[in-house]
C-alpha cells in the first residue's frame, strides 16, 4: 500500500463518520487557532508599544532631580538646572542636544474658548529631543529663547478645541492672562502607552515659561525638572549615560560615598525591558495555548484506538490477503496525519481570521509571521503522528485469525 492508497483510505473512513471526525479534529482546530491568534494579536501589540515608546523620542536620556536624596532644603527643585545641562552638551561629544524644561497645568484661551493643557517651558532643540515635527508655522529660534519671547507652539489636541478647522498660526492667545502669539501647530502624536494624550500640551520659551507663567524657583533662578539628553547614536547610549552622570556628580561636588541626587532613564532601556516583557507574555501565552494541540492528539488517539476496535475483521481480513503489518500500520498513522492536518489547516484559517477581526476591532496593527504558520501546521502534522502511532501498531500487530473470529 502506497502513501496515496493509504491517504485515500483515511478521507474514506473520516467521510464514513463526519460527526466524530469532526469532533476529533476541533481540539486542533482550537490549538492551532489560539497559536495564531495569539502570535498575531501578540506581535501587534508588541508593534504598538515599540511605536509608542519611540514616540517619547529614541536614543533618549531623561535626566530628573531625585526627591529621595535631594540635598537642598527648599527640595529638589534645585538638583538640576540649565547649567547642568549647557555642561553635559558641551562637555559629551556623542550628544545631539541636552534640553531642560519645566512644565505644570495651564489655562489656554482664544475669544471664548478655553482648554487646560501641560505647558512646557523649554528650548527649541525640544523638538530635536522629541523627534518632533512642525506640522505648521515654525519652532521658536534661539534668540526668542533667550529673550523669553511671548510665542507658543500648540499641540493637536488644544488648537483644535480652541481653533476648530481654522488656522492657528499668527493667532494670539490667553497663558495665564497673558498674551502669547501661535508660531507653530505640532505633528500629532497620539498616545502613550498608559492613555496619556501626548498632543495635549503647549511649548513656550524656558524663560517666558518663568517670567510669564509659573515664576523662579527661590532656591535656584536656573532650577529646571528634566534634562532631555539626545544621543546621537543608540550603541553609544549607555556610554552616553555613565558619562552624564560623571559629569553630573562633578557639577554637584558629590562624593564617592554619596548617593546621587538626580535619576537618569534610560529610555532604550525602557523599550527592551518592554519588548522582553512582551515576548515572554506571548510565549507564555503560546505555551497554554499549546496545550489545546496536545489535548487534540489525546482526542485523535482515543479515537483511533475506537477505530481499531471497531475495524478488527477489516483488518484480519486485509492481512489473510496479504496485507502485510507495514501496510496496516501506514495505513491508521495516516488517517491519523491526515485528521491532524485537516484540523490544523482549518484551525490556522480560524486564527488568521479571528486576528483580523480582533485586531480591526481594538484598531491594532497584526502580524501572522510565516514562521510560526509553518510552525503550527508541523506541529499539529507531529501531533497527529505521535499519538496516532500507537493505536496503528496496535491494529498492525493484531493477530488475522483472531481478527476474524472477533464479531
Amino acid at each position: 500500500m502506497t502513501v496515496f492508497d493509504a491517504a485515500r483510505t483515511a478521507l474514506e473512513a473520516l467521510r464514513a463518520n463526519p460527526m466524530r471526525s469532526a469532533l476529533t479534529m476541533l481540539g486542533m482546530i482550537i490549538g492551532v487557532a489560539s497559536v495564531i491568534l495569539v502570535q498575531a494579536i501578540g506581535s501587534g501589540a508588541k508593534q504598538v508599544v515599540i511605536e509608542q515608546i519611540r514616540s517619547l523620542g529614541s536614543n533618549l536620556l531623561v535626566v530628573e532631580a531625585d526627591l529621595r536624596n535631594a540635598r537642598t532644603p527648599a527640595g529638589a527643585a534645585a538638583a538640576v538646572t540649565e547649567d547642568d545641562a549647557q555642561a553635559i552638551e558641551r562637555e559629551i561629544p556623542v550628544l545631539e542636544a541636552a534640553v531642560p524644561l519645566i512644565h505644570g497645568g495651564a489655562q489656554l484661551v482664544h475669544g471664548d474658548l478655553n482648554r487646560g493643557t501641560i505647558l512646557y517651558g523649554t528650548t527649541p532643540a525640544y523638538l530635536v529631543a522629541r523627534d518632533w515635527q512642525v506640522a505648521a508655522g515654525r519652532n521658536f529660534t534661539n534668540e526668542e529663547s533667550t529673550s523669553g519671547a511671548k510665542v507658543v507652539l500648540l499641540g493637536e489636541t488644544p488648537a483644535r478645541v480652541l481653533f476648530g478647522d481654522t488656522d492657528a498660526v499668527g493667532a494670539s492667545v490667553r497663558i495665564q492672562r497673558v498674551p502669547f502669539t501661535v508660531i507653530g501647530l505640532l505633528v500629532p502624536k497620539g498616545q502613550t502607552t498608559s492613555g496619556k494624550d501626548q498632543d495635549d500640551l503647549a511649548l513656550v520659551p524656558l524663560k517666558a515659561a518663568r517670567a510669564r507663567v509659573f515664576g523662579t524657583n527661590p532656591v535656584n533662578p536656573r532650577a529646571v525638572e528634566t534634562i532631555l539628553v539626545k544621543v546621537r547614536d543608540s550603541e553609544a547610549i549607555n556610554e552616553a549615560e555613565a558619562d552624564v552622570r560623571a559629569v553630573l556628580r562633578d557639577r554637584h561636588h558629590l562624593l564617592p560615598s554619596q548617593e546621587d541626587d538626580f535619576s537618569i532613564r534610560n529610555m532604550e532601556e525602557v523599550l527592551r525591558i518592554k519588548e522582553a516583557s512582551a515576548r515572554a507574555l506571548a510565549l507564555l501565552v503560546a505555551a497554554v495555548a499549546s496545550v489545546s494541540l496536545v489535548v487534540g492528539g489525546i482526542g485523535i488517539m482515543n479515537i483511533m484506538l475506537v477505530s481499531v476496535v471497531e475495524r478488527t475483521r477489516e483488518i484480519g481480513l486485509r492481512m489473510a490477503v496479504g496485507a502485510r503489518h507495514f501496510d496496516v500500520l501506514m495505513q491508521f498513522l495516516v488517517e491519523s496525519v491526515t485528521i491532524a492536518a485537516i484540523g490544523g489547516t482549518v484551525g490556522l484559517v480560524v486564527g488568521i481570521t479571528g486576528a483580523g477581526t480582533m485586531a480591526a476591532l481594538a484598531g491594532w496593527p497584526w502580524v501572522v509571521r510565516a514562521d510560526v504558520v509553518a510552525l503550527a501546521v508541523v506541529f499539529s502534522v507531529a501531533v497527529g503522528m505521535g499519538f496516532g502511532l500507537y493505536p496503528a501498531q496496535r491494529a498492525a500487530w493484531l493477530n488475522p485469525s483472531e481478527a476474524l473470529r472477533r464479531e
